[in-house]
């Protein structure tokens, strides 16, 4: 077993594959957000640009924490930044999701690239946890683990 932690766990590919999901999502969250500007006037537009403004945020916001999180884990497997270092500097910020009464004044096409990006900041977050909980594990509940599939195989 190597080195308590290690990140290769989550592999290369499985990064580069949402590396590039992440950066197309970017894109596609710049073209909805910045290009597309609601020219109407009223108080319906105003909460609908206010709603836009919002989302909008925290889109770009959740990608590019998504974004970070798996330059540094390209930067691991490139051998820039050393386990230790990319475990204190690359945990994931929780997500703000997006809010319901917002969603409602939204465009379908604009609803569903939100929901993308909270699927995979769902999908990376749950990588991250996962992998923190292997080398977060105390000592004292690892001899426990072993102990216990020790004593499952001596029995069978």
């Amino acid at each position: 077993m190597g080195e308590m932690g290690n990140p290769t766990d989550i592999s290369q590919p499985i990064i580069e594959a949402l590396y590039a999901e992440a950066l197309v999502l970017a894109d596609e969250a710049r073209q909805v957000f910045d290009l597309n500007p609601v020219r109407e006037t009223g108080e319906e537009a105003d909460r609908t640009r206010m709603a836009l403004s919002v989302e909008g945020l925290r889109t770009t916001t959740r990608v590019m924490h998504v974004l970070a999180w798996l330059l540094n884990h390209r930067a691991y497997f490139a051998g820039e930044i050393s386990a230790l270092q990319l475990r204190r500097h690359s945990k994931l910020p929780a997500d703000r999701m997006s809010e319901r009464e917002n969603l409602a004044l939204l465009e379908y096409p604009t609803r569903d690239l939100i929901h993308e990006s909270e699927a995979l900041h769902a999908r990376v977050s749950r990588l991250d946890n996962a992998w923190r909980e292997r080398f977060e594990m105390q000592p004292s509940a690892v001899h426990r683990l072993r102990d216990r599939l020790n004593r499952s195989f001596a029995q069978h």
